[in-house]
């Protein structure tokens, strides 16, 4: 979906056309031109060849999950999750990128290197595919996660062009409150995102309470340390008086101890951290940390006065969880 295209076709139509187009698309979620009954005949005609609102895709479904896998022109793949959440939330778990350079080594997708670039459209398009879905269950999207394939801030520009559609009265209308950015520890875009002041919520991959475990496990930490980290978030927070959530894989024997547990509560003592701890999902390499031992480190945080949750997961069995993310049928 190329969106200044579409504004290319109408350009020599009455103004007000761009507006019933958008209507139609982003918030009637027409499947075809045809349903468009607000346009004249000549138009949707026009559309129908000029512009195509199919969105090549295959769904994939276990419970409360859904993942798509899509396909663009330049036939390059990306997956896409949604999760269906007990309270009504519906949250769009959106790739920002195709494969990723991060080269994490617990995470499927790291595995898979890095294509290229989502354009905003791209990422617009994968949050109007299940837009389009839940409408047929009478919902909508209410969350969006940058949390999919990729780094979103070495595509920033994108990202953040992304949110602003989605974010618009006139498209989706999803409050900034209700977009979140997950990072594995890019500063200067953690620092870009500060100076932006926007209401986003922002997520630190985090995974490791030092910098030795947190090399071998993510190599982005040899160009951006746990410490300068911590600091670029702790002045993230003061700026923008934004909380901010640690994401945690518990990982058995690696990253799951007491004493690891003791070390990532001396680093979240700022009263605006928060820490969301993850059951591994398996990709090969490594395990899950078992129940008791997942219990015994919330408890040890808790005990430290950190605020932490713990997430329930989500589709295993369709590779949909985090870190299992690939663009390819398995």
């Amino acid at each position: 979906m190329n969106l200044n295209k579409l504004e290319q076709i109408l350009a020599e139509e009455p103004k007000y056309r761009l507006k019933q187009v958008y209507e139609d698309v982003f918030h009637n979620l027409i499947g075809s031109w045809q349903d468009a009954s607000d346009l004249p005949l000549i138009l949707r005609d026009k559309l129908d060849q000029e512009f195509s609102l199919k969105i090549d895709s295959q769904l994939i479904s276990e419970g409360k999950t859904k993942k798509a896998l899509i396909t663009f022109p330049d036939n390059i793949k990306i997956e896409s999750v949604l999760l269906s959440h007990g309270d009504g939330r519906q949250t769009v778990c959106v790739s920002s990128q195709a494969g990723c350079s991060m080269g994490c080594n617990f995470c499927a997708t790291g595995q898979v290197g890095f294509k290229r670039n989502l354009t905003a459209d791209e990422i617009i398009e994968q949050v109007l595919f299940f837009a389009r879905f839940l409408k047929k269950e009478n919902q909508r999207v209410s969350n969006i996660v940058f949390m999919g394939m990729g780094e979103p801030f070495l595509n920033y520009d994108n990202v953040l062009a992304a949110v602003n559609f989605l974010n618009r009265k006139d498209t989706f209308n999803i409050g900034a409150r209700k977009i979140s950015i997950s990072t594995c520890g890019i500063i200067p875009g953690i620092k870009k995102l500060s100076a932006d002041k926007r209401q986003l919520n922002l997520a630190i991959s985090l995974h490791a309470p030092d910098d030795s475990l947190r090399d071998k496990l993510m190599p982005i930490n040899k160009k951006y340390p746990v410490g300068n980290l911590i600091a670029a978030v702790n002045d993230y927070v003061n700026r923008t008086s934004r909380k901010v959530m640690f994401e945690y894989l518990l990982i058995d024997q690696i990253n799951d101890s007491a004493e690891q547990a003791e070390e990532l509560a001396k680093l979240m003592e700022h009263r605006l951290f928060m820490v969301n701890l993850i059951p591994y999902n398996s990709t090969g390499k490594y395990k899950p940390s078992n129940p008791e031992a997942i219990k015994k480190f919330k408890i040890i945080l808790e005990q430290s006065e950190v605020n932490v949750t713990l997430r329930y997961g989500f589709g295993h069995n369709i590779n949909a969880a985090c870190g299992q993310l690939t663009a390819i049928s398995r």
